[in-house]
């Protein structure tokens, strides 16, 4: 969010009621087989396909990586590949039917995401939603039961302008998300409705850092600002080193850096996460997370431990009672420029 102007943000959060899926008798990894990873276990997901498969997670309660299936021989295929199957009701590709229709809806104030540990589609609406757009959403979904959940959430979805240092233009604040570099030249990454209109950046204290050279939003949601070379900069999250970047996965423990609230901490919730801006448009592909943010704190980090994970993009809430922030995966943004941490 814009710390000088708070941009309302129209966000559908999918509320997803959790749906009947209970654990396999024997959900244990087949004997001998490795255990999968949660970057392989999100692979093996795709390969099996949306029709068989509903999302994966990590459970730090038992330490294991978790692939929803819908039939037995696909639960067969996934311990064989030392991942835990549970078996769902709803396939990833019933789910997504879900989320197009509240899509299709258009209303400004909602956001939706895929909760695997649910096995539902989460629909949030904040309080500009109508009561009447509630029931015309509620109608349109109604047709998939127990599959969609809507619930109302506090305040209003907004952007979060302002990894975590502030940087000013002329109209706004928003905060450095990383370092990164191609050859001898350095970049900063924000994010894309930070870096709208090409504006140059400043410190603080009125310190010219540099100029905006690429910007992507709305659909997506991240921008490279180019360092002037008197600018001193590290491959640093505050105290943190950061050493490569890496896709989130649902139970991952995370940390966010802005420049208004400063390091606070929580889990990853959903992947692909769809937030509708209203009039500024819809951002898709986003991390659904518990941590907290506040304006100014856009473009902010998203980290790991020395990973980088995310650009923080909006939400609700604040850092006194709570919220939910959604952030853009950075490896889409490094690829994009063709850039790399530091």
């Amino acid at each position: 969010m814009k710390s000088t102007r708070r941009i309302q943000l129209l966000a559908v959060t999918t509320g997803l009621l959790a749906a009947t899926a209970f654990a396999l008798p024997s959900a244990s990894q087949a004997a001998g087989a490795a255990k999968a990873t949660p970057e392989a276990a999100t692979s093996l997901a795709a390969h099996l396909g949306a029709d068989r498969t509903a999302g994966t997670y990590y459970d730090s309660a038992t330490k294991s990586t978790v692939v929803n299936v819908t039939d037995k021989a696909t639960a067969d295929a996934v311990r064989a590949a030392g991942a835990t199957p549970r078996l769902v009701t709803h396939s990833a590709a019933q789910l997504a039917k879900a989320g197009d229709l509240t899509k299709a809806a258009d209303i400004a104030g909602t956001a939706w995401s895929v909760d695997p540990r649910t096995n539902t589609l989460e629909v949030s609406a904040d309080s500009r939603v109508t009561a009447a757009q509630l029931a015309a959403l509620t109608k349109s979904t109604a047709a998939y039961g127990d599959a969609v959940h809507i619930t109302r959430v506090s305040g209003t979805f907004s952007k979060l302008l302002s990894g975590g240092d502030p940087i000013l233009t002329t109209q706004w604040r928003c905060s450095v998300g990383f370092n990164v570099r191609s050859g001898s030249t350095y970049y900063f990454l924000t994010a894309g409705h930070c870096t709208q209109g090409y504006p140059d950046y400043y410190t603080s204290s009125g310190s010219y850092i540099g100029p905006t050279v690429g910007t992507s939003f709305p659909g997506n949601d991240y921008g490279i600002v180019r360092y002037d070379t008197s600018v001193a900069h590290d491959g640093t999250v505050g105290s943190q080193d950061i050493t490569s970047a890496a896709n989130a996965f649902v139970g991952e423990s995370v940390k966010r850096r802005g420049s208004t609230t400063g390091i606070h901490s929580g889990t990853v919730q959903a992947l692909n996460a769809t937030v509708n801006y209203g009039a500024d448009g819809i951002v898709s592909g986003l991390i659904k997370t518990n941590v907290c943010a506040e304006p100014g704190d856009s473009g902010g980090s998203l980290y790991d431990g020395t990973k980088a994970i995310g650009l923080t993009s909006g939400g609700s809430g604040n850092c006194s009672s709570g919220g939910t922030t959604y952030f853009q995966p950075v490896t889409e943004a490094l690829s994009a420029y063709g850039v790399s941490v530091y």
